[in-house]
């Protein structure tokens, strides 16, 4: 049984991970509706760890262009994937500094099913808000290149929002770059870069506190976990960018409101 629940579980963190609606939210749904592997302790590192096989899937699908040491690049474009890390770091502090400060007060006060229903609703009546706005505003930056350093710190602060579980930290930095004039391409693709630092820290401060004692079946669900994330997430990304060509966010806007709901009548008159 803890098999086929660690299945399900990577098959659900691969496709909330990337679409903005909150893999949190339904994490916490799903495990009241087929139970825990272990013990909470465990679960908590589970739910960050697993993560881990959705950054492989950045990874290897935009490795040419996150590679600064491609042969097949030039000089120009070397500097301009270095120039593109810069970025991505300076996004990151925000919440890398507030995250450590906060890491155990937000587990503590926050992880709990009627702040995630809050957000889920909240965030989701954003989507529809933000998308009506900007359909008719100007996008400023259409390729990744062209975002400075002042609007990738701006996105990076949207990212703080995402530390209160139920967010979605796709959802809330994709928002923050439209609103700071990205297209939803380049937002959807920062976000991405984004993930690979912010949630191998994550993954890496729970490894810690949790330490690294593990038993041979841990271990086991940990990389099954990974795996299937990993899998999922290629074809949840290749999804979620053929789907922005020609759509915008709203359906997600409607599913998160839909979702926020579910989650609080169920936790406030099911439980």
């Amino acid at each position: 049984m803890d098999i086929v629940k660690t299945i399900i579980l990577g098959i659900v963190e691969g496709i909330t991970e990337w679409l903005p609606i909150s893999s949190t939210g339904h994490l916490i749904l799903l495990q009241q509706l087929i139970g825990d592997i272990g013990s909470d302790k465990f679960m908590s590192m589970f739910n960050v760890v697993i993560q881990l096989g959705a950054i492989l899937a950045v990874v290897v699908l935009y490795f040419g262009k996150l590679n600064p040491f491609s042969k097949t690049k030039s000089k120009k474009e070397k500097e301009k994937t270095f120039r593109l890390w810069i970025k991505v770091f300076v996004a990151c502090l925000p919440a890398a500094v507030i995250g450590f400060l906060f890491d155990d007060v937000i587990d503590k006060y926050l992880m709990n099913p009627y702040v995630v229903a809050a957000t889920l609703i909240l965030y989701g009546i954003a989507f529809i808000v933000v998308e009506n706005i900007y359909k008719n505003k100007r996008t400023k930056f259409k390729k990744l290149n062209s975002l400075p350093y002042l609007t990738s710190f701006g996105i990076g602060l949207f990212q703080v929002l995402a530390l209160i579980p139920g967010t979605s930290r796709s959802g809330a930095t994709i928002l923050g770059g439209m609103l700071l004039g990205t297209s939803r391409k380049v937002a959807a693709e920062f976000t991405f870069f984004l993930a690979i630092p912010v949630m191998f820290g994550a993954s890496l401060l729970k490894l810690v506190k949790f330490g690294f004692n593990f038993t041979p079946g841990e271990i086991g669900i940990l990389f099954l976990g990974m795996f299937v994330s990993f899998f999922v997430s290629v074809i949840a990304i290749k999804f979620l960018m053929n789907y922005i060509k020609k759509n915008d966010f709203k359906i997600f806007g409607f599913y998160r409101i839909a979702l926020g709901l579910v989650v609080m009548i169920y936790f406030m008159f099911m439980r």
